[in-house]
């Protein structure tokens, strides 16, 4: 039993609960009651006389549930044939008497090791002047969360199918913001494994992140120009009041690209800054190469001409032979040295 509310509104018991899960979830609003979990008669009934306002979620993995999309409500066969497919586009279609729209929704999944795994999953709206059909396969944490909602404040039911979608679809594209702080903790702490310490294996994870923000602008796109349709063009199922509804969610979709964008070009600017390290870092180590090889030219030099097999070499006999050799070969050296950094070659 739900909680009362202002103007009076009751949940009222299950009128016939669904048997093994068979019969989707339902709330029923009329005449200031609430009644929810309602039987395929009652369902069968409302369908034929209308009355009230009805949401019915579906589960799209239960033959038993498809079955009254197709046997009860009569939705067209191209509209079932887009729940069925998990592929599907997000997009918006117009029938003769309601709205078939499909909706991306994304989580991370914290059952795998990788941090920046998603999970997508499609949700199906289908909205009539009396009646809202959601469909999802197995669990849905939007509609769990408004289906919580309903069962606290059934008015929610009271106020038409239309406010209803919007309250599931303002969770679902919510549910966006908690993935964009985490990808924002995700560039924080690449950026400080890219220029506190400098770390090699950071490259993979660069370009992990990279793959996720494609993903969600993916995602994302098309979903932006559906709720542009549902907040401006006109619609005899959606009144200017409910639409300014989903103008708001319009404008979260707005603030999240330009989130993904933000980060777009902040990991463009840690890729850039991580490819500088490594040729700053090649640098140096060609620069000490360099130095090496310098010193090591006279050596060759000096010790080739010496330590050719003539009869007289100059030095040979000389007591301090070796030890001014040497001398001339480090002096010859160093100056070497000398030389290229006066060039500023290094």
């Amino acid at each position: 039993m739900g909680d009362s509310t202002s103007n009076n509104v009751g949940l009222a018991p299950s009128a016939a609960p669904p048997v093994d899960g068979k019969l989707p979830r339902s709330f029923l609003a009329r005449d200031g009651t609430v009644v929810r979990d309602l039987g395929l008669k009652e369902l069968t009934t409302h369908c034929r006389e209308g009355g009230g306002h009805l949401w019915v979620h579906v589960d799209s993995t239960s033959r038993q549930q498809l079955a009254i999309l197709e046997k009860l409500f009569g939705f067209h066969p191209l509209a079932i044939e887009d729940v069925l497919n998990p592929s599907s586009r997000p997009k918006v279609d117009q029938y003769d008497n309601y709205l078939f729209v499909t909706l991306r929704a994304v989580r991370f999944v914290a059952e795998t090791d990788d941090p920046y795994d998603l999970e997508t999953g499609n949700l199906y709206f289908f909205l009539g002047s009396n009646f809202l059909v959601t469909c999802h396969p197995g669990p849905s944490q939007s509609v769990d969360q408004v289906s919580e909602i309903c069962l606290r404040t059934p008015d929610l039911v009271l106020r038409g199918p239309a406010r209803l979608m919007h309250q599931i679809m303002d969770v679902a594209i919510d549910a966006y913001f908690p993935i964009l702080e985490k990808v924002d903790d995700f560039l924080d702490s690449l950026e400080e494994r890219v220029f506190a310490s400098f770390d090699e294996s950071a490259l993979r994870d660069i370009f992990a992140v990279k793959r996720m923000i494609l993903s969600l602008r993916r995602y994302l796109s098309p979903q932006r120009e559906i709720f542009n349709v549902l907040s401006n063009r006109p619609s005899p199922l959606l009144t200017p009041d409910s639409q300014i509804y989903f103008r708001d969610i319009y404008d979260h979709m707005l603030r999240i690209n330009d989130s993904l964008e933000t980060y777009r070009d902040l990991l463009g600017s840690t890729m850039e800054s991580y490819l500088s390290q490594v040729s700053n870092r090649l640098n140096l180590v060609t620069k000490g190469l360099s130095v090496v090889a310098t010193l090591s030219v006279p050596f060759v030099v000096v010790s080739g001409m010496w330590g050719m097999n003539f009869t007289t070499v100059p030095l040979a006999t000389y007591r301090w032979g070796f030890e001014v050799m040497l001398v001339l070969q480090l002096a010859l050296g160093f100056g070497l040295i000398g030389l290229l950094r006066w060039k500023k070659w290094l």
